[in-house]
C-alpha cells in the first residue's frame, strides 16, 4: 500500500513539473503578447516593442529574458508617454528617447520640464543629452539645468554637452563636472556628441550602435602657428 502511494505521489509530482515546464514556455510569449497589449491600449506605438522582441531574437536572447526587457521597456515607454501627456506632435522618437530618460533614473517631472523647454525639432537631442549626464553620474535636477541652459545656446552646444560633461568628469577625477559650463566652451574642438545623442541636423533617431557617430571627447589637433608662444595649448 505504501509503495503505491509512492508511486502515485511522484507521478502527481513529476506531472506538476512537465505542465510547470509548458506554461512556462507558454507563459514567455504570453508576457510579451500583454506588454504589446498594454502599449495599444496606452497609445503607444506597438512598434517600439515589437523591435525590442525583434533585436532579442536576432541576438539569440532567450525569451524569458526578452520578455522581461520587453516589460521593463514598456513599463517605461507608459510612463514617459503620460509624462508627455497633453502634447499633440509627441513621435515615436520623442517616446523612445524619453523612455531612455526614464529607465536612467529621469522623473516625470524632469522630463516634462526638458520636453517644455526644447523645441520641437531639438527635442530628442535634447532629452538623450539629458539622459547621457544622468548616466555620467549627474543628478537629473542638475543635468535639466546643463540642457536648458545648452538649448540657449544653438545646436553645436546641445549636442557636445555629454562630451564637454565627460571631459569635466575625467579632469576632475570621476566627479561629474558640476561647475563647469555648458555655453559653448569647447565648441570647435571637434567634441561630436555621444552615439546616443544625434548630431545637430541629423536624424531625430537616436544614433544607434553600428552608426558612425563622432567619437566624443576626442578633440580634433590643430597645428599651432610658429608665431604662438610657448604654453598655447590651445584649451
Amino acid at each position: 500500500m505504501r509503495g503505491t502511494t509512492k508511486i502515485v505521489f511522484a507521478a502527481a509530482v513529476l506531472t506538476v513539473l512537465v505542465r510547470a515546464d509548458a506554461s512556462l514556455a507558454q507563459t514567455t510569449q504570453d508576457r510579451v503578447d500583454a506588454a504589446i497589449a498594454h502599449a495599444r491600449a496606452a497609445g503607444i506605438p506597438v512598434a517600439l516593442i515589437e523591435s525590442k522582441v525583434a533585436e532579442g531574437k536576432a541576438k539569440g536572447v532567450p525569451m524569458d529574458r526578452i520578455a522581461a526587457a520587453v516589460e521593463r521597456r514598456e513599463a517605461a515607454l507608459e510612463k514617459a508617454s503620460q509624462a508627455l501627456r497633453g502634447r499633440t506632435d509627441v513621435t515615436p522618437a520623442d517616446l523612445s528617447v524619453s523612455a531612455d530618460a526614464v529607465e536612467s533614473g529621469v522623473s516625470a517631472a524632469v522630463l516634462k520640464a526638458i520636453a517644455d523647454a526644447a523645441p520641437r525639432d531639438r527635442r530628442v537631442v535634447a532629452i538623450a543629452a539629458l539622459t547621457e549626464l544622468v548616466k555620467q553620474g549627474h543628478v537629473p535636477e542638475a543635468a535639466l539645468d546643463r540642457v536648458k541652459d545648452a538649448l540657449k545656446h544653438g545646436p553645436d552646444a546641445l549636442a557636445n554637452l555629454p562630451a564637454e560633461a565627460a571631459a569635466g568628469q575625467e579632469r576632475g577625477g570621476g566627479r561629474p563636472d558640476a561647475t563647469g559650463s555648458s555655453t559653448g566652451q569647447g565648441r570647435g574642438r571637434g567634441q561630436g556628441p555621444p552615439t546616443s545623442v544625434p548630431a545637430p541636423g541629423g536624424s531625430t533617431e537616436p544614433t544607434k550602435p553600428g552608426g558612425k557617430p563622432t567619437k566624443p571627447g576626442k578633440p580634433t589637433t590643430t597645428p599651432a602657428s610658429p608665431s604662438t608662444g610657448r604654453g598655447q595649448s590651445g584649451s
